[in-house]
C-alpha cells in the first residue's frame, strides 16, 4: 500500500507513521513532536551519508579481496600474504592499547548474572510476552512436554512419565542444593524457620549443606513456594499437597519453578518481515507496550480464548521477615536492523533514508516510557536502554553506530549513555578487529555474542572468490570457526567485559529437540560464556540447569589471561582444496538448501512471518530465519560461482523442491502454492537469493525478501 506523506521539520513522513509516533509515542516521554521531528531530522542530515559511505566501503573491500583471490588462481593458500593484503587495505586495523570497558549503571543480569537468553520477534505480540514472562518456567512442564524423558507425550496423562520427571527434578536439587545428609527424594516435607530450610526426611529433619542457599518463602492461592539460590539464580520448591502433582509426592512437592530467561531480546530485525511503514508500526507498537507494561494479547489455544499480559513481580518474605521482590519478568533489550536497508517510510530530499537511523530513534523513544515510570511493571532498574545492534562491519560501523545513538540521546535529552549497545558480533571484519569495535563502544558497549549462521554467511561470501567451500559438516569442525568461538570468549575478557557486560553464544536451533540440547549447549557455559540464545521459555528452563552445573565466574577466572588464538586461523577460510566433496554430496546439498530456502521464503514472501518452524527435507522442524536462510543462499551462490553446480541444477532443484514444500504446508488455509507455476513472489525471491547471491551486498538475503514481500502485498492487497 502507497503511503500518504506529511511533512515535518523538511521531511517526508508517512502519515500513519507520524500519527502513531505523535499520539502514541511520545506522550508521557516528555518528549515534544516538534523537538522529535527537529531531532530525526538532524540525525538524517547528519548520518544517513555517513551510512551511505560506510556501505560503499564495504564494497569497495570486497571487490579488493574479491580481486585478490582470482588474481591467485590455485595458488596454496599464503596467510602471511592474506594477512598483510588485508591490513594494506585497511580490512585490519592496529589492536587498541589494552583497556577496560566503562558501561556504566547496567542492570545485573546482564553485567553479574549468568543465564539463558530468549531472541523473539516483537512483531508478534504473543511471542513478545510469551519471552517476557519467561523469566520463571516449571522445570516438570519443561521436561513433561519435550523429548528429555523420550518422545513427547501423544495423549491423556503419563503416571509413569510424571514419575520420571519428579526423579530427574530430584536429581537436579541433589546437585545445585544437596543436603547435609539424604537426597530430595526421599524428602517427606518442607518446611522453613528463621535458620533456613527444614527437609524432613524418614531419618528425620536436614537442612541445605549451604544454608545462606535459603532465600525465603512465597505463597500464592494455595502453593507455597521455598525460593533458593545457586550462582546466582533462583528455584523454587513448590509445595501444594492437594495438586494433583503434589498429592503424589510424599512431601507435597508439585513442581520445582527455575529462573530461567534472564535476559530476552525483542527483534526487529531477522525474524521479522517488517517492510512498509505498516508493518513498522506493528513492530514498533508491539515495543512500546513493553516498555509501558500494557501490551496484553488475546488468542485462541485448544477451542478457548485466551490472555497474555507481562507478568507482576514476585514477592518473597525473608527468614527475618523482611521483604525480598524479585523480577517477575526478562530484562528486555531490542535488537534494531543493521546499516543495509533503507525505508520509504521516512525520506529526505526525495530519497529513502536509513532504516537504522529510524528504529535507533523509535525504539528509544519508546523505552523512556520505562525510564519515566515510577510504578508498575518496569525493565530496567538500572535506567538503562539496551540496543542490540547488528551486522556491524568493523570498527568504523561501531563508531558510527556509537556517535548515532549519542545524538539520540541529546535529541531525546537522556544522559550521555543512557542507551547500551550489544555488539553482534557475527561478521568477518568485526571478529577480526572485535577488540578495535569494543573500544569504539567500550562507554555503553554491555554484549558480545558470536553468531554461527550470520557469521558464517558472511564467511562465505568474503571469501566467495578464493574457491569452493566445504559442505556444512565440515564448516562445523573448521579452523576459523574454532578461532571465532574461543576468540569472542577470551576478547572480552581482556576488555574488561567480566561483571559488566554479556558474553554470548548463539542459537540453537532445532526447537523440538530438547534432549540434544541438554547433552550440546552446556559447552556454552563451559567456554565462560555468561548468556546462549534460546528459541522457546522450554528451551530457556531446561538451558537453565546447564548454569547451575557450570560456575560461570570460576570458569571465567580460569580462561582469563589465556592466549587468544592467533588472527591467522580466524582468517583461513574452510575451502576444499583437497576436492573431497562428492557429486551425490554436492547435489544432496543442492536438495537440503533448495528446499530450507524455499520452506522460509514462502512464508516471508507469502504470509510476511519472518521467522517459524520450518521443516527441512527430511520434515524434522528446525527454527529459520534470515541468518539460516544466508548460509543457504551463499552456499549454493559459492558453487556456482566455483562451478560445482550449474544454473540448470540450481532451476531443478528450486522446482522439485518447490513441490516438495507445497505439499509440506498443505494443511496451511493461508498458503498459496509455488508449483506447477513457479512464477509467484516467493519462488522468484528463492532464485533470486541463489542466483543473485554473490553480488548482493555481504550476501544479506533483506534486499530480496524485502522487494517480493512487497511484490506479494500488492498483488494480494
Amino acid at each position: 500500500m502507497a503511503s500518504t506523506y506529511t511533512q515535518r521539520h523538511g521531511l517526508e513522513v508517512d502519515q500513519d507513521f507520524a500519527q502513531f509516533i505523535e499520539e502514541q509515542v511520545l506522550p508521557g516521554t516528555e518528549v515534544q513532536a516538534d523537538t522529535f521531528w527537529q531531532g530525526y531530522a538532524s540525525l538524517l542530515q547528519e548520518f544517513a551519508g555517513q551510512n551511505r559511505d560506510l556501505l560503499a566501503r564495504r564494497d569497495d573491500l570486497q571487490a579488493q579481496i574479491d580481486e585478490w583471490h582470482k588474481s591467485r588462481g590455485n595458488q596454496p593458500w599464503d596467510a602471511a600474504a592474506y594477512r598483510a593484503f588485508l591490513t594494506d587495505i585497511g580490512y585490519l586495523v592496529p589492536e587498541p592499547a589494552p583497556f577496560s570497558v566503562e558501561n556504566g549503571q547496567v542492570d545485573p543480569e546482564i553485567a553479574t548474572l549468568a543465564g539463558p537468553q530468549l531472541v523473539v520477534p516483537v512483531s508478534n505480540a504473543r511471542f513478545a510476552l510469551n519471552a517476557a514472562n519467561a523469566r520463571w518456567g516449571s522445570l516438570y512442564d519443561a521436561m513433561y512436554g519435550s523429548d528429555v524423558m523420550g518422545p513427547p507425550p501423544s495423549a491423556g496423562f503419563d503416571e509413569a512419565r510424571r514419575d520420571a520427571v519428579v526423579a530427574r527434578a530430584a536429581q537436579f536439587l541433589d546437585q545445585a542444593f544437596p543436603l547435609t545428609e539424604g537426597r530430595h527424594a526421599d524428602a517427606t516435607g518442607y518446611a522453613a524457620d528463621g535458620a533456613g530450610l527444614i527437609v524432613t526426611l524418614p531419618s528425620g529433619d536436614v537442612r541445605l549443606a549451604d544454608a545462606d542457599a535459603f532465600v525465603g518463602t512465597r505463597t500464592e492461592g494455595k502453593d507455597t513456594a521455598y525460593v533458593l539460590r545457586h550462582h546466582g539464580l533462583h528455584a523454587e520448591l513448590v509445595i501444594n499437597p492437594d495438586h494433583p502433582i503434589g498429592a503424589a509426592s510424599a512431601s507435597g512437592l508439585r513442581d520445582v519453578v527455575l529462573e530461567s530467561a534472564l535476559t530476552a531480546i525483542q527483534d526487529c530485525e531477522d525474524s521479522v518481515a517488517a517492510v512498509d511503514a505498516e508493518d513498522k508500526i506493528d513492530v514498533y507498537d508491539n515495543w512500546l507496550g513493553l516498555m509501558t507494561g500494557d501490551l496484553v494479547e488475546t488468542f485462541e489455544k485448544g477451542g478457548k480464548q485466551m490472555t497474555r499480559r507481562l507478568a507482576g513481580d514476585r514477592q518473597i518474605t525473608r527468614p527475618d521477615g523482611s521483604t525480598l521482590t524479585l523480577p517477575g519478568r526478562a530484562l528486555l533489550l531490542v535488537r534494531n536492523v543493521g546499516l543495509l536497508m533503507t525505508t520509504e517510510v521516512v525520506r529526505l530530499n526525495g530519497q529513502d533514508t536509513p532504516e537504522g537511523l529510524m528504529d535507533a530513534m523509535v525504539t528509544v523513544a519508546c523505552a523512556i516510557h520505562d525510564l519515566k515510570r515510577s510504578e508498575g511493571l518496569g525493565n530496567s532498574r538500572a535506567g538503562s536502554i539496551y540496543v542490540v545492534k547488528p551486522k556491524m562491519h568493523g570498527p568504523d560501523e561501531a563508531a558510527f553506530t556509537d556517535r548515532v545513538f549519542a545524538h539520540v540521546e541529546k535529541v531525546m535529552g537522556l544522559p550521555a549513555n543512557t542507551v547500551k549497545l550489544g555488539l553482534m558480533d557475527e561478521e568477518r571484519r568485526t571478529s577480526a578487529n572485535l577488540a578495535a569495535c569494543i573500544h569504539a563502544i567500550r562507554n555503553r558497549v554491555v554484549f558480545i555474542n558470536t553468531g554461527f549462521l550470520d557469521r558464517t554467511g558472511d564467511e562465505i561470501h568474503t571469501s566467495m572468490q578464493a574457491g569452493a567451500f566445504v559442505g556444512r559438516d565440515a564448516m562445523k569442525g573448521s579452523t576459523w570457526l574454532t578461532a571465532y568461538e574461543d576468540r569472542n570468549v577470551l576478547i572480552g575478557l581482556a576488555c574488561g567485559l567480566r561483571g559488566k557486560a554479556q558474553i554470548g553464544k548463539g542459537m540453537w536451533a532445532k526447537p523440538d529437540a530438547m534432549a540434544e540440547m541438554l547433552e550440546v549447549k552446556i559447552g556454552h557455559p563451559r567456554s565462560g560464556a555468561t548468556t546462549a540464545w534460546v528459541p522457546s521459555p522450554t528451551a530457556a528452563t531446561l538451558h537453565a540447569l546447564h548454569y547451575h552445573m557450570v560456575d560461570v565466574a570460576a570458569r571465567q577466572d580460569e580462561l582469563s589471561g589465556k592466549a587468544i588464538p592467533d588472527l591467522d586461523a580466524l582468517l583461513s577460510p574452510a575451502i576444499d582444496f583437497d576436492q573431497t566433496l562428492t557429486r551425490e554430496a554436492i547435489l544432496r546439498e543442492v536438495d537440503n538448501s533448495c528446499q530450507g530456502i524455499l520452506g522460509y521464503v514462502v512464508r516471508w514472501v507469502d504470509q510476511g512471518i519472518g521467522c517459524s518452524k520450518v521443516p527441512d527435507i527430511n520434515d524434522v522442524q528446525l527454527m529459520e530465519d534470515r541468518a539460516t536462510c544466508r548460509i543457504s543462499a551463499q552456499y549454493m551462490a559459492n558453487w556456482l560461482t566455483q562451478g560445482l553446480i550449474t544454473t540448470d541444477e540450481v532451476q531443478d532443484a528450486l522446482r522439485r523442491m518447490a513441490a516438495k514444500v507445497d505439499q509440506q504446508n498443505a494443511r496451511d488455509a493461508a498458503y498459496h502454492p509455488m508449483a506447477p507455476g513457479f512464477d509467484g513472489p516467493a519462488f522468484k525471491a528463492a532464485q533470486d537469493l541463489i542466483l543473485e547471491g554473490a553480488t548482493t551486498p555481504s550476501g544479506y538475503t533483506e534486499p530480496a525478501l524485502h522487494a517480493r514481500r512487497k511484490e506479494a502485498k500488492a498483488l494480494r492487497g
